[in-house]
């Protein structure tokens, strides 16, 4: 089933209007036809805001928008019962495109790429800045395709201090790290996560944190965890996380 999203604006009367880029898309690429049944969700107007989700059946084409019928408002909620910001460590090549597909998949809210001492990769403001919307892009793409409540904003590239500052604002924060040890420590930390939480999660680039790096989340209250005894590479580690995370929180 296709889904889509819009601006709460565009509901009225029982009635969902579409247009832009989805108009073209439902019309002529898909070609829908009418009495054919969508899911729309109504894009949130704070990063990690829940919504509303319908049921809608293709009422009619006017010049420029789709028009939906909506049938049924108590679409299930598909979100994690907790808000989870990741804080990915830049990547080389590519792989933060995967990353970020693969976030909005398991459920993340946010994802910020940080810069970190061991990343490969060195981007400028314009350079971060010009790749930002393509970034979105593929978050959007992928909520879709997962059929998530909303779409979770890939923010703009921050250092790492700052990425520290701001997530010690969280309920919980987690630093998954290859030298701790104990799955039991991972486990009862996750199980103590309560629903509506702010959890933030770092991930290392390439190569890891530096060791001033964990100093500086462990004083911050941080916890560094174990995923598990085999080292994962930084496209898996964020995704072995999330996985856990709805392992253990959702009905």
């Amino acid at each position: 089933m296709y889904h889509f999203f819009v601006e709460e604006n565009q509901i009225t009367d029982n009635k969902i209007y579409v247009g832009g880029a989805d108009y073209n898309h439902i019309r002529n690429v898909i070609r829908l036809k009418c009495g054919d049944e969508v899911m729309i969700s109504v894009r949130s107007s704070q990063p990690g805001e829940r919504t509303g989700n319908f049921m809608c059946g293709l009422a009619d084409y006017t010049e420029n928008e789709v028009v939906f019928d909506i049938t049924q408002t108590d679409v299930a909620d598909t979100e994690l019962p907790c808000q989870v910001i990741i804080y990915q460590g830049l990547p080389k090549s590519d792989k933060l495109e995967l990353i970020i597909q693969k976030a909005v998949e398991l459920g993340a809210a946010q994802i910020v790429p940080v810069a970190m001492k061991r990343s490969v990769v060195k981007l400028d403001e314009k350079k971060a800045a010009a790749k930002l919307p393509r970034w979105n892009s593929i978050s959007e793409s992928a909520a879709k395709q997962s059929k998530r409540s909303l779409i979770p904003e890939v923010r703009p590239v921050m250092n790492y201090a700052a990425a520290l500052k701001e997530a010690s604002g969280c309920d919980i924060c987690f630093v998954p790290y290859e030298n701790e040890n104990g799955m039991a420590e991972t486990r009862k930390l996750v199980g103590s996560i309560a629903p509506g939480s702010r959890v933030a999660v770092f991930i290392g680039p390439e190569g890891g944190f530096e060791d001033d790096e964990i100093q500086a989340a462990k004083e911050l209250g941080m916890h560094t965890v174990t995923l598990g005894k085999r080292i994962l590479r930084t496209e898996t580690a964020g995704m072995a996380f999330l996985s856990m995370l709805a392992y253990a929180l959702e009905d």
